[in-house]
């Protein structure tokens, strides 16, 4: 199973195996209170598109479209987390960004259900 999280909420037990998918580090957060398993910034949209997302929510339809491409792109990175999944049983995607509705690990995880 495979699950979403800001990064900034407490890590917790029921979590799993914790993999940061964003191509920065957030702010503010230490690595040792991160608690991640694995960082994969190669899965995150490029810098091009985040900066051109910006995360308006005005340009939330072209950037799913636009990320789903890029992960197409990308397919051997999100087997490696397909593979993580199945491993671990339960994995949880943590992400950066303050808005949970409009955010590249939902596009992710919505991509990942359908490998």
């Amino acid at each position: 199973m495979i699950v979403i999280k800001r990064i900034y909420e407490h890590p917790s037990s029921k979590d799993g195996y914790r993999v940061l998918v964003d191509r920065l580090w957030p702010r503010g957060v230490s690595k040792q209170a991160a608690k991640i398993d694995l960082w994969c910034k190669e899965i995150a949209p490029s810098p091009e598109l985040r900066k051109w997302f910006a995360h308006d929510e005005k340009k939330w339809i072209g950037f799913k479209n636009k990320y789903t491409l890029e992960l197409e792109q990308n397919i051997e990175q999100a087997e490696k987390l397909k593979t993580l999944e199945k491993e671990n049983k339960h994995i949880t995607l943590l992400y950066a960004a303050k808005n949970p509705l409009c955010n590249h690990a939902l596009v992710l995880n919505d991509f990942l259900s359908k490998l």
